[in-house]
């Protein structure tokens, strides 16, 4: 991700740098700080109520139903009916931020107590469309029994959208926390924060001070660090891929600041050496305000900066509208660098000296310039002033489907497809879908926001969209239909040789549409309907006539085989359900590395895709 060419221009300066800070800051570090799922150690103390296995399975139709299968690299927790017990990690955490996958069986309840007192809710909230601070990703809320009756609870903080998938799929959630401070007396100066709360994709909390405790914290009071918890006492839940950072080091400071201002922004970096300044002196802080110039000039920073512990630092350099170089011990560690630039650097403890240009040459932008740094028990933090580029950001043009809508636009998908024919279709019940009109097949199903149309509407714009939810793409676009001479023929890249012909797609009373096409001379109707409370898209696929050797690709990636016609696919990142095939039997296969779920399609075929 390249925050500096790309945040500024659609959020902004404060979500710029947020965006850039934890994002960019987390990615550096999170393979170093994987735990160890091979068996409890990490934990402190773990009741029988925990267990680590090689996988875990849920229901999607059973209360608290959870199996498991022997091995490692899966923390589970099995509550069952007396005895179950919270988790507590055995390293206590200040700052820190929290990257994992859970699953959570149906109907089933736990929850991330940051510092063992803060809670982020677990909950299974599939299909809920109003979610409260008690559903999934929710801060929960704080409880005093003095309070009369319906008003004990409070301070809690709702997800901003229902991004939670359904029981048995697996879940992604990033926590960023800043802890509480302390003065020399132990006196609270400043209350905890969640900086941010990522559920499968989408930002659902931001910048959400904590005023105390949450209901259920291990006690009242409140500290500088704290154990991880995971509750164990309320319902059926298995972890994986548990990464932790603690920033509990201390940050890199700058000192002995001077600064040169040069007239003449294109001169290069060594030919200050024979010009007067324009203005110099000494400065409390890195600035691109020293410069009473808006273009063409030179500025040049020097001084110390103060490493307390030894270790690899990153650097990110902002100089907008011109170009930039910051050295460490005499050796580039962010190169000649046009807007923005990046490097790394080993550097041992005490003080280092450094030295900054930047040349500002592009006379519309506004001079700015940023410098931040992370590095080991460091987060990434200005050591700048905050008068950084916002790059003249423009709010988000977002389209919501208060009623059933369409929107034509090309669609991105990963792995740098671009689908140029693509129809969005949005739902008031906030599960939305593109359809690929080049393969009649849908690419990307997603619950929450319908679009963002920002890089398709503003200025002169790309013609692209991007979900604003939750979004699941289903794999790289290939025809829905193909004619197999057997059922290991290999399935076709493309429509060719196939004579398929969009033919648009007709409303119906509710403006839901369904598209039509011809492939090998047939007629297909291919209609989507919401499923009740949006928890997934039931598909029913119509031909005119049937011919043999027709079959109907469904899915691709890893498919496992859950039975009565149920599927997970690319590690239980959603189902597909086959409800009606006419007695045709499905077959996954092998194709090209992947898997393949395929069958045979005669006149119609019903299915949903679920998630």
């Amino acid at each position: 991700m390249d925050c500096f060419n790309q945040f500024p221009k659609l959020f902004g300066r404060k979500k710029f740098w947020i965006a850039c800070f934890y994002l960019l800051g987390y990615q550096q570090v999170r393979a170093q700080n994987a735990v160890s799922l091979n068996d409890l150690s990490f934990f402190d103390n773990p009741s029988s109520n925990w267990k680590i296995a090689a996988g875990a399975q849920a229901d999607i139709a059973q209360d608290e139903f959870l199996t498991v299968k022997d091995g490692t690299g899966v923390l589970v927790n099995l509550p069952g009916k007396k005895g179950a017990k919270d988790l507590f990690t055995k390293t206590v955490y200040g700052d820190a931020d929290l990257e994992l996958d859970y699953m959570m069986a149906k109907g089933s309840n736990s929850g991330i107590y940051l510092q063992g007192r803060y809670e982020i809710q677990l909950l299974d909230s599939w299909g809920t469309v109003n979610p409260k601070s008690g559903d999934n990703g929710g801060i929960y809320e704080r409880w005093d029994d003095s309070k009369p009756d319906g008003q004990q609870g409070y301070d809690g903080h709702a997800p901003r959208q229902n991004a939670s998938r359904a029981p048995g799929l697996w879940q992604h959630m990033k926590i960023s926390f800043q802890a509480p401070r302390f003065d020399g007396k132990g006196q609270k100066i400043s209350n905890a924060k969640v900086l941010y709360v990522w559920l499968n994709g989408v930002l659902i909390q931001d910048n959400v001070e904590l005023s105390g405790p949450t209901r259920g914290a291990f006690d009242k009071g409140e500290t500088a660090t704290g154990p991880l918890r995971l509750q164990g006492d309320h319902g059926a839940v298995a972890f994986r891929n548990i990464r932790i950072i603690n920033y509990d080091k201390p940050q890199p400071m700058l000192s002995n600041l001077k600064y040169w201002v040069y007239k003449g922004g294109d001169i290069s970096m060594d030919e200050y050496k024979k010009l007067k300044p324009e203005s110099e002196g000494t400065s409390r802080v890195l600035s691109s305000n020293q410069s009473k110039l808006n273009n063409d000039f030179l500025l040049r920073y020097t001084g110390n900066i103060q490493v307390k512990e030894a270790g690899e630092y990153a650097f990110k350099l902002s100089v907008p509208g011109g170009k930039g170089i910051f050295r460490i011990n005499g050796t580039d560690v962010v190169a000649l660098s046009e807007n923005a630039g990046q490097g790394k650097v080993q550097l041992q403890a005490g003080d280092h000296p450094f030295e900054l240009f930047y040349s500002k040459t592009v006379d519309w932008a506004k001079p700015a310039l940023g410098l931040t740094v992370a590095g080991p028990g460091v987060r990434e933090y200005l050591l700048s002033d905050a008068n950084v580029s916002n790059n003249d950001p423009v709010d988000p043009i977002i389209i919501s489907a208060a009623s059933n809508t369409i929107v034509r636009s090309f669609s991105d998908l990963p792995g740098g497809i671009r689908v140029t024919h693509g129809v969005n279709v949005g739902s008031p019940g906030l599960l939305h879908y593109t359809y690929d009109l080049d393969k009649g097949m849908i690419v990307a199903i997603w619950r929450g926001g319908f679009l963002d149309a920002t890089p398709m509407w503003h200025d002169r714009g790309d013609g692209s969209s991007r979900p604003a939810g939750s979004v699941q793409y289903l794999g790289k676009p290939v025809p829905a239909i193909e004619k197999l001479h057997d059922a290991n023929a290999a399935w076709g890249l493309d429509t060719a040789g196939t004579g398929y012909k969009p033919k648009g797609y007709v409303l119906n009373a509710d403006d839901v549409p369904a598209f039509k096409y011809l492939i090998y001379g047939i007629p297909v109707n291919d209609a989507s309907t919401l499923m009740d409370k949006g928890q997934g898209i039931h598909r029913e696929i119509t031909l005119a006539n049937g011919v043999d050797g027709l079959f109907y690709h469904l899915a691709s990636g890893n498919i496992e085989t859950l039975g009565n016609g149920l599927y997970a696919i690319d590690d239980k990142s959603y189902y597909i359900r086959i409800d009606d095939a006419g007695g045709a039997k499905p077959l996954v296969r092998d194709a090209n590395g992947k898997q393949e779920l395929i069958i045979p399609i005669q006149k119609k075929l019903t299915y949903s895709i679920i998630l």
